[in-house]
């Protein structure tokens, strides 16, 4: 039964993704359309196809490898005669004889409008209301021939494929036709959806389910209290012992039982364990009364809260440490009490600021790419331990949604928790990876949409004209280097996963 829950595990994750990726493919497809381009596939997944049908003018299916999928638009990489066009300012014009024929008719002397159909459908791609027209009164003239160099076959066979699919006629539908504005809503489209994903399935984790949360009933009653410093010192197996001459706890003196409910100190109400614990600390070195209901009648006992050294610890609860290694400690106000954990809503108000936490932790995860791909080569070659908080690739998360769904040390609600969760940091990590500004991800197509934008104004501000969209086969090279940087990374992932991998039992003990 174990080993079906986990083959099952594994494939709500491959469902989970694929639907993730469907729906980012969607975000590029629906502008897309909207915008007029001619959109021939939309796959979702690599390799072979499945499953396939087609609607109008779009091959819609499903491919064998679940890594990801992609729209077909044409033109893509524009025409090499599109791109080197340049179309001349008017005020350059004016006094030239010659240059302009037939009132909407712009043209060269024997150079017909039908000449420049090409050349007018690439200068659509400019901002909006900046294209050429009959009044624009403008002649078009190639950019000078440079001289060959590497990857020109590569780039032709590039720039043809791209464009083998528009019929004559179709040239205002390819997507080098769009103008920037539209050019950068169909590139963004597709992460923003991820984005918009993973904060719905965040909203559903934290708002719907909720999430653990120490209320103010008593679950555990220390017995004595140790401080840190002296703790540290013991054996390892005294640490967690009262030993002849500790000091005893306020809460055991006076007799607390795990249960009671502790409904102020010091004559402050407290609603939940943050407002307990903080009027407690404040409190150290004096009597105050403490109120609580225990079977449902209220209590009053007056306790002396101790002022006690304790560890000091960050906001997720990990314990820091001096420079030499021995922890650090802060004295405070001290009760001698463990609450009970709830499962509860996080407020709405926590809301925006838990979003924001996962979303830059996963650009800074993205900004140290590099140094943790070190770290897992050196898991690779056994010259280092794998950390339960470093890198896991598509074969490691899956094992792990294996685990999840099979574990018995699990509730069901804990385990649809624990999935959504891993679903919500996927999406965030789709959108925050897709934007790299890098070739072929769509932070890349971005990136030339937004250059190619700027040196459109600052041809116009410098009086030269308008000019052809950005011919985006020069950026083959950079591009095939990404994608190969990209499946290297992929299969060392792979081969991690698969002999060291990352467990839950591991995630579970490095977040204590």
């Amino acid at each position: 039964m174990t080993v079906v829950l986990f083959i099952v595990g594994i494939i709500l994750f491959l469902l989970g993704i694929s639907i993730s990726i469907a729906l980012h493919e969607l975000g590029h497809l629906t502008p897309a359309k909207r915008f007029g381009v001619k959109v021939t596939h939309y796959m979702v997944g690599f390799g072979p196809t499945l499953f396939s049908f087609k609607r109008g003018e779009t091959e819609y299916g499903i491919k064998a490898l679940p890594l990801g999928g992609f729209i077909a638009m044409p033109g893509m990489y524009p025409p090499l005669d599109a791109t080197k066009q340049r179309a001349e300012a008017p005020a350059l014009q004016s006094g030239a004889q010659g240059q302009s024929g037939t009132a909407g008719q712009p043209g060269a002397p024997g150079q017909s409008t039908a000449d420049l159909g090409d050349a007018t459908a690439a200068h659509e791609a400019a901002a909006p209301g900046d294209h050429l027209g009959a009044g624009d009164e403008a002649t078009l003239r190639p950019r000078t021939k440079r001289k060959g160099r590497l990857f020109e076959n590569t780039m032709a066979d590039a720039r043809e494929m791209s464009n083998d699919e528009i019929e004559p006629g179709e040239e205002h539908r390819t997507f080098y036709a769009l103008s920037v504005p539209k050019r950068l809503v169909v590139m963004f489209a597709g992460p923003f959806v991820n984005l918009v994903l993973g904060i719905v399935i965040m909203a559903i984790s934290l708002l719907g389910i909720g999430v653990m949360t120490p209320t103010t009933t008593v679950q555990t009653v220390v017995e004595c209290a140790v401080p840190a410093t002296e703790a540290a010192q013991r054996p390892a197996a005294d640490r967690n012992a009262c030993l002849p001459g500790d000091q005893l706890t306020p809460a055991w003196e006076a007799g607390f039982e795990p249960g009671d409910r502790i409904t102020s100190v010091a004559g402050v109400e407290t609603e939940n364990w943050d407002e307990l614990s903080s009027v407690i600390k404040d409190h150290a070195g004096e009597r105050v009364e403490v109120d609580f209901v225990r079977d449902g009648a209220a209590q009053t006992v007056t306790v002396p809260i101790i002022a006690h050294e304790r560890p000091r610890v960050d906001d997720r609860g990990n314990l820091m440490t001096n420079p030499d290694g021995t922890p650090q400690t802060v004295t405070e106000g001290f009760l001698g009490i463990g609450p009970v954990q709830e499962r509860q809503p996080l407020p709405l108000s926590e809301f925006p600021g838990a979003v924001w936490d996962q979303v830059t932790g996963v650009f800074r995860a993205i900004v140290t790419l590099p140094v943790k791909l070190v770290d897992i080569a050196q898991v690779a070659t056994g010259a280092k331990e794998r950390d339960p908080e470093g890198l896991v690739g598509m074969v490691g998360v899956g094992r792990v949604a294996g685990e999840i769904v099979s574990t018995d040390d699990l509730q069901v609600v804990e385990k649809a928790q624990l999935g959504l969760g891993v679903l919500g940091s996927l999406n965030i990590f789709l959108f925050a990876f897709n934007m790299i500004p890098l070739l072929p991800l769509d932070g890349g197509h971005i990136a030339v949409a937004l250059y190619e934008g700027a040196r459109r104004r600052i041809n116009r501000w410098r009086g030269r004209g308008k000019i052809g969209p950005f011919d985006t086969a020069k950026l083959l090279p950079l591009t095939y280097v990404v994608i190969g940087l990209m499946l290297c990374m992929t299969a060392l992932l792979v081969y991690v996963d698969l002999v060291k991998p990352i467990t839950l039992d591991a995630i579970f003990n490095s977040a204590r």
